[in-house]
Protein backbone atom coordinates (compact mmCIF):
# COMPACT_ATOMS: atom_id res chain seq x y z
CA UNK A 1 0.00 0.00 0.00
CA UNK A 2 1.10 3.26 -1.13
CA UNK A 3 2.56 5.82 1.95
CA UNK A 4 1.98 9.52 2.06
CA UNK A 5 5.38 9.92 1.13
CA UNK A 6 5.10 8.14 -1.91
CA UNK A 7 2.13 9.81 -2.97
CA UNK A 8 3.89 13.33 -2.31
CA UNK A 9 6.57 12.33 -4.74
CA UNK A 10 4.22 11.34 -7.45
CA UNK A 11 2.27 14.20 -7.46
CA UNK A 12 5.77 16.36 -7.32
CA UNK A 13 4.36 17.85 -3.75
CA UNK A 14 5.06 17.75 -0.51
CA UNK A 15 4.29 15.36 2.24
CA UNK A 16 2.94 17.88 4.46
CA UNK A 17 0.70 19.09 1.32
CA UNK A 18 -0.85 15.88 0.88
CA UNK A 19 -1.61 15.13 4.37
CA UNK A 20 -3.92 18.70 4.48
CA UNK A 21 -5.43 17.03 1.01
CA UNK A 22 -6.31 14.11 2.28
CA UNK A 23 -7.37 15.67 5.86
CA UNK A 24 -9.32 18.52 3.94
CA UNK A 25 -7.35 21.06 6.98
CA UNK A 26 -5.02 23.47 5.73
CA UNK A 27 -4.58 25.40 2.31
CA UNK A 28 -3.71 23.22 -0.51
CA UNK A 29 -3.82 24.99 -4.00
CA UNK A 30 -6.16 24.36 -6.94
CA UNK A 31 -3.60 22.52 -8.89
CA UNK A 32 -1.65 20.96 -6.29
CA UNK A 33 -4.95 19.06 -5.62
CA UNK A 34 -5.21 17.76 -9.03
CA UNK A 35 -1.83 16.19 -8.82
CA UNK A 36 -2.66 14.35 -5.86
CA UNK A 37 -6.19 12.86 -7.01
CA UNK A 38 -5.01 12.55 -10.28
CA UNK A 39 -2.40 9.86 -8.26
CA UNK A 40 -5.27 8.77 -5.73
CA UNK A 41 -7.54 8.21 -8.70
CA UNK A 42 -4.91 5.67 -10.50
CA UNK A 43 -3.55 3.96 -7.55
CA UNK A 44 -6.75 3.18 -5.81
CA UNK A 45 -5.16 4.28 -2.64
CA UNK A 46 -7.29 4.39 0.53
CA UNK A 47 -5.90 6.05 4.27
CA UNK A 48 -6.19 2.83 6.70
CA UNK A 49 -8.51 3.48 9.74
CA UNK A 50 -5.82 3.03 11.65
CA UNK A 51 -3.68 5.70 10.28
CA UNK A 52 -6.49 8.16 10.50
CA UNK A 53 -7.32 7.23 14.31
CA UNK A 54 -3.73 8.08 14.92
CA UNK A 55 -3.87 11.49 12.97
CA UNK A 56 -7.60 12.41 13.89
CA UNK A 57 -7.34 10.92 17.52
CA UNK A 58 -10.53 9.20 16.43
CA UNK A 59 -11.84 5.67 15.42
CA UNK A 60 -15.09 6.05 14.87
CA UNK A 61 -16.87 3.59 16.92
CA UNK A 62 -19.46 3.97 18.74
CA UNK A 63 -20.22 1.69 21.69
CA UNK A 64 -23.57 0.19 22.56
CA UNK A 65 -24.84 -1.35 25.51
CA UNK A 66 -27.58 -3.37 25.58
CA UNK A 67 -29.68 -4.95 28.23
CA UNK A 68 -30.41 -7.70 26.13
CA UNK A 69 -29.82 -8.48 22.80
CA UNK A 70 -33.22 -10.88 22.32
CA UNK A 71 -35.76 -8.18 22.31
CA UNK A 72 -37.51 -6.65 19.68
CA UNK A 73 -36.73 -3.16 21.63
CA UNK A 74 -33.40 -3.63 21.42
CA UNK A 75 -33.15 -4.34 17.89
CA UNK A 76 -35.36 -1.75 16.68
CA UNK A 77 -33.13 0.64 18.66
CA UNK A 78 -29.78 -0.87 17.41
CA UNK A 79 -31.32 -0.05 14.00
CA UNK A 80 -31.93 3.35 14.20
CA UNK A 81 -28.69 3.57 16.06
CA UNK A 82 -26.70 1.96 12.63
CA UNK A 83 -28.97 3.84 10.63
CA UNK A 84 -28.00 6.88 11.71
CA UNK A 85 -24.19 6.73 12.69
CA UNK A 86 -23.16 4.94 9.64
CA UNK A 87 -24.22 8.13 7.41
CA UNK A 88 -21.74 9.68 9.49
CA UNK A 89 -18.44 7.14 8.91
CA UNK A 90 -19.20 5.48 12.24
CA UNK A 91 -19.28 1.77 13.19
CA UNK A 92 -21.07 -0.02 16.25
CA UNK A 93 -19.80 -2.54 19.00
CA UNK A 94 -22.55 -3.92 20.51
CA UNK A 95 -21.96 -5.13 24.42
CA UNK A 96 -24.98 -7.27 25.80
CA UNK A 97 -25.35 -7.09 29.83
CA UNK A 98 -27.91 -9.73 29.91
CA UNK A 99 -29.26 -7.44 32.08
CA UNK A 100 -26.46 -7.91 34.94
CA UNK A 101 -26.26 -4.36 36.55
CA UNK A 102 -22.77 -4.86 37.02
CA UNK A 103 -21.86 -5.87 33.46
CA UNK A 104 -23.01 -2.40 32.84
CA UNK A 105 -19.93 -0.45 34.64
CA UNK A 106 -17.52 -3.54 33.46
CA UNK A 107 -18.96 -2.76 29.59
CA UNK A 108 -18.23 0.99 30.27
CA UNK A 109 -14.99 0.48 31.13
CA UNK A 110 -14.12 -1.93 28.76
CA UNK A 111 -15.72 0.10 25.71
CA UNK A 112 -13.01 3.38 27.15
CA UNK A 113 -10.11 0.92 27.00
CA UNK A 114 -11.03 0.27 22.89
CA UNK A 115 -10.96 3.74 23.06
CA UNK A 116 -14.38 4.22 21.47
CA UNK A 117 -15.44 7.70 20.54
CA UNK A 118 -18.62 7.43 22.46
CA UNK A 119 -21.38 5.05 24.58
CA UNK A 120 -24.98 4.52 24.15
CA UNK A 121 -26.45 2.76 27.20
CA UNK A 122 -29.55 1.04 27.03
CA UNK A 123 -30.43 1.59 30.63
CA UNK A 124 -32.48 -0.12 33.04
CA UNK A 125 -31.32 1.95 36.30
CA UNK A 126 -29.91 5.18 37.48
CA UNK A 127 -28.11 3.96 40.23
CA UNK A 128 -25.31 6.19 41.88
CA UNK A 129 -22.37 3.93 41.06
CA UNK A 130 -23.12 3.81 37.22
CA UNK A 131 -23.43 7.51 37.16
CA UNK A 132 -20.38 8.28 38.71
CA UNK A 133 -18.67 5.73 36.26
CA UNK A 134 -20.17 7.75 33.12
CA UNK A 135 -19.14 11.45 35.03
CA UNK A 136 -15.40 9.65 35.33
CA UNK A 137 -15.21 8.23 31.94
CA UNK A 138 -14.33 11.86 30.27
CA UNK A 139 -16.62 10.46 26.82
CA UNK A 140 -19.37 11.35 25.50
CA UNK A 141 -22.21 9.43 26.69
CA UNK A 142 -25.97 9.16 26.03
CA UNK A 143 -28.90 7.37 27.88
CA UNK A 144 -31.59 5.81 26.18
CA UNK A 145 -35.03 4.70 28.31
CA UNK A 146 -33.91 6.42 31.45
CA UNK A 147 -33.18 10.14 32.71
CA UNK A 148 -30.37 11.28 34.82
CA UNK A 149 -28.95 14.62 35.80
CA UNK A 150 -25.87 15.79 33.90
CA UNK A 151 -26.50 12.91 31.64
CA UNK A 152 -27.31 13.93 28.21
CA UNK A 153 -30.40 11.09 27.18
CA UNK A 154 -33.47 10.15 25.03
CA UNK A 155 -36.35 8.91 26.97
CA UNK A 156 -39.52 7.80 26.92
CA UNK A 157 -42.95 9.38 28.66
CA UNK A 158 -43.31 6.31 30.70
CA UNK A 159 -45.75 8.08 33.12
CA UNK A 160 -47.76 9.67 30.80
CA UNK A 161 -48.29 7.04 28.75
CA UNK A 162 -49.14 4.71 31.76
CA UNK A 163 -52.02 6.83 32.74
CA UNK A 164 -53.37 6.96 29.08
CA UNK A 165 -53.39 3.29 29.19
CA UNK A 166 -55.24 2.94 32.58
CA UNK A 167 -57.78 5.83 31.69
CA UNK A 168 -58.07 4.06 28.42
CA UNK A 169 -59.58 1.02 30.36
CA UNK A 170 -61.83 2.58 32.62
CA UNK A 171 -63.35 4.92 29.67
CA UNK A 172 -63.91 1.21 27.94
CA UNK A 173 -65.88 0.67 31.37
CA UNK A 174 -63.14 -1.45 33.44
CA UNK A 175 -62.51 -0.56 37.27
CA UNK A 176 -61.15 -4.13 37.92
CA UNK A 177 -57.85 -3.77 36.41
CA UNK A 178 -54.79 -5.56 37.42
CA UNK A 179 -51.21 -4.76 36.49
CA UNK A 180 -47.72 -6.91 35.74
CA UNK A 181 -44.85 -4.62 36.19
CA UNK A 182 -41.01 -5.45 36.71
CA UNK A 183 -38.57 -4.56 39.26
CA UNK A 184 -39.07 -0.77 40.24
CA UNK A 185 -34.72 -0.17 40.38
CA UNK A 186 -35.82 0.17 36.84
CA UNK A 187 -37.34 3.75 37.07
CA UNK A 188 -38.84 4.01 33.71
CA UNK A 189 -40.21 0.55 33.12
CA UNK A 190 -40.56 -0.44 36.77
CA UNK A 191 -41.29 2.59 38.52
CA UNK A 192 -42.71 5.13 36.46
CA UNK A 193 -45.41 2.91 34.40
CA UNK A 194 -46.43 1.10 37.82
CA UNK A 195 -46.96 4.62 39.37
CA UNK A 196 -48.66 6.12 36.42
CA UNK A 197 -51.04 3.14 36.27
CA UNK A 198 -51.82 3.50 39.97
CA UNK A 199 -52.48 7.57 40.00
CA UNK A 200 -54.94 7.03 36.99
CA UNK A 201 -56.74 4.70 39.31
CA UNK A 202 -56.67 6.80 42.06
CA UNK A 203 -58.28 9.80 39.95
CA UNK A 204 -61.05 7.63 39.70
CA UNK A 205 -61.17 6.60 43.27
CA UNK A 206 -60.80 3.14 41.94
CA UNK A 207 -59.05 -0.35 44.17
CA UNK A 208 -56.39 -2.14 43.50
CA UNK A 209 -56.57 -5.36 44.76
CA UNK A 210 -53.21 -6.38 46.50
CA UNK A 211 -53.19 -9.91 44.37
CA UNK A 212 -53.48 -7.82 41.16
CA UNK A 213 -50.51 -6.45 41.34
CA UNK A 214 -47.52 -8.77 40.12
CA UNK A 215 -43.89 -8.14 39.61
CA UNK A 216 -42.57 -10.12 36.70
CA UNK A 217 -39.04 -10.18 34.36
CA UNK A 218 -38.96 -9.62 30.94
CA UNK A 219 -39.79 -12.39 29.33
CA UNK A 220 -43.10 -14.21 28.02
CA UNK A 221 -42.87 -17.04 30.79
CA UNK A 222 -42.65 -14.56 33.46
CA UNK A 223 -45.78 -13.08 32.21
CA UNK A 224 -47.82 -16.17 31.92
CA UNK A 225 -46.62 -17.29 35.38
CA UNK A 226 -47.98 -13.47 36.96
CA UNK A 227 -51.18 -14.20 35.29
CA UNK A 228 -51.54 -17.63 36.77
CA UNK A 229 -50.54 -15.92 40.23
CA UNK A 230 -52.90 -13.27 39.59
CA UNK A 231 -56.12 -15.81 38.28
CA UNK A 232 -55.24 -18.28 41.08
CA UNK A 233 -54.88 -15.86 44.28
CA UNK A 234 -57.67 -12.98 43.87
CA UNK A 235 -61.14 -13.27 45.56
CA UNK A 236 -62.32 -11.54 42.63
CA UNK A 237 -61.12 -11.83 38.93
CA UNK A 238 -59.68 -7.99 37.25
CA UNK A 239 -61.63 -7.91 33.82
CA UNK A 240 -58.48 -5.99 32.71
CA UNK A 241 -55.11 -6.76 32.64
CA UNK A 242 -51.94 -3.90 31.85
CA UNK A 243 -48.89 -5.56 31.28
CA UNK A 244 -45.34 -3.15 30.93
CA UNK A 245 -44.16 -4.98 28.19
CA UNK A 246 -46.05 -6.83 25.33
CA UNK A 247 -43.59 -9.63 25.68
CA UNK A 248 -45.32 -10.21 29.48
CA UNK A 249 -48.60 -9.41 27.76
CA UNK A 250 -48.55 -12.31 25.55
CA UNK A 251 -47.41 -14.75 28.30
CA UNK A 252 -50.42 -13.46 30.08
CA UNK A 253 -52.62 -14.04 27.31
CA UNK A 254 -51.35 -17.34 26.80
CA UNK A 255 -52.41 -18.75 30.80
CA UNK A 256 -55.91 -16.89 30.42
CA UNK A 257 -56.47 -18.79 27.07
CA UNK A 258 -54.62 -22.20 28.36
CA UNK A 259 -57.77 -21.99 31.20
CA UNK A 260 -60.84 -21.06 29.37
CA UNK A 261 -60.90 -17.03 29.81
CA UNK A 262 -61.55 -15.30 26.88
CA UNK A 263 -59.62 -12.42 25.43
CA UNK A 264 -61.52 -9.55 25.65
CA UNK A 265 -65.10 -10.73 26.79
CA UNK A 266 -63.77 -12.03 30.44
CA UNK A 267 -60.44 -10.48 30.60
CA UNK A 268 -58.74 -7.38 28.24
CA UNK A 269 -55.29 -7.29 27.87
CA UNK A 270 -53.18 -4.02 26.99
CA UNK A 271 -49.58 -3.54 26.50
CA UNK A 272 -46.38 -0.90 26.03
CA UNK A 273 -43.92 -2.03 23.09
CA UNK A 274 -45.62 -2.32 19.48
CA UNK A 275 -43.92 -5.33 18.99
CA UNK A 276 -44.12 -7.36 15.70
CA UNK A 277 -45.66 -10.40 17.43
CA UNK A 278 -48.29 -7.55 19.28
CA UNK A 279 -50.18 -7.40 15.56
CA UNK A 280 -50.22 -11.49 15.03
CA UNK A 281 -50.93 -12.91 18.44
CA UNK A 282 -55.01 -13.70 18.76
CA UNK A 283 -56.54 -11.68 19.24
CA UNK A 284 -54.13 -8.82 18.34
CA UNK A 285 -52.80 -7.01 21.16
CA UNK A 286 -53.54 -2.78 22.21
CA UNK A 287 -50.33 -1.87 22.64
CA UNK A 288 -48.63 1.57 23.16
CA UNK A 289 -45.71 2.16 20.35
CA UNK A 290 -42.94 4.12 21.51
CA UNK A 291 -41.13 4.46 18.08
CA UNK A 292 -37.95 2.86 19.07
CA UNK A 293 -36.24 2.64 15.99
CA UNK A 294 -36.54 6.84 16.69
CA UNK A 295 -35.05 6.42 19.50
CA UNK A 296 -32.00 4.96 18.14
CA UNK A 297 -31.53 8.00 15.76
CA UNK A 298 -32.00 10.42 18.18
CA UNK A 299 -29.46 9.45 20.62
CA UNK A 300 -27.13 8.94 17.05
CA UNK A 301 -27.94 12.11 16.79
CA UNK A 302 -27.16 13.40 21.02
CA UNK A 303 -24.07 11.29 20.85
CA UNK A 304 -22.51 12.91 17.23
CA UNK A 305 -23.50 16.09 18.94
CA UNK A 306 -21.68 15.27 22.45
CA UNK A 307 -18.64 14.66 20.16
CA UNK A 308 -18.52 17.77 18.54
CA UNK A 309 -19.05 19.59 22.13
CA UNK A 310 -18.61 17.60 25.13
CA UNK A 311 -20.82 20.59 27.03
CA UNK A 312 -23.73 20.08 25.23
CA UNK A 313 -25.96 18.00 26.86
CA UNK A 314 -29.63 17.64 26.61
CA UNK A 315 -32.77 15.52 26.84
CA UNK A 316 -34.97 14.22 24.18
CA UNK A 317 -38.25 13.30 25.60
CA UNK A 318 -39.89 11.05 22.42
CA UNK A 319 -44.07 11.02 22.04
CA UNK A 320 -46.05 7.99 21.98
CA UNK A 321 -49.57 7.06 20.23
CA UNK A 322 -51.81 3.99 21.43
CA UNK A 323 -52.59 1.51 18.78
CA UNK A 324 -55.98 0.01 19.85
CA UNK A 325 -56.75 -3.65 18.51
CA UNK A 326 -58.75 -6.31 19.58
CA UNK A 327 -57.64 -7.50 22.73
CA UNK A 328 -59.56 -4.59 24.58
Amino acid sequence: MLTIKEIAAMAKVSRSTVSRALNNSGYVSEEARKRIDQVIEETGYAPSEQAKSLRTKKTKVIGVILPTIQTETASKIVTGLDKELSQHGYQILLANTNLEKEKELEFLDLLKARQVDGIILIATNTEQALLQKINALKIPVVLIGQEAEDVASVTYNDYHASMEITAFLIEKGHQRIAFIGVDETDRAVGYLRKKGFFDEMAAHTLIVEENWVQRAVFDIDSGHQAMEKIITNSTEKPTAVFAVTDRLAVGAMSYLKQNGLRIPEDIAMISIGASEMSQYVDPALTTMDYQNELAGEKAAKQVLSLIADPSGKKNVVLDYRLIIRDSV
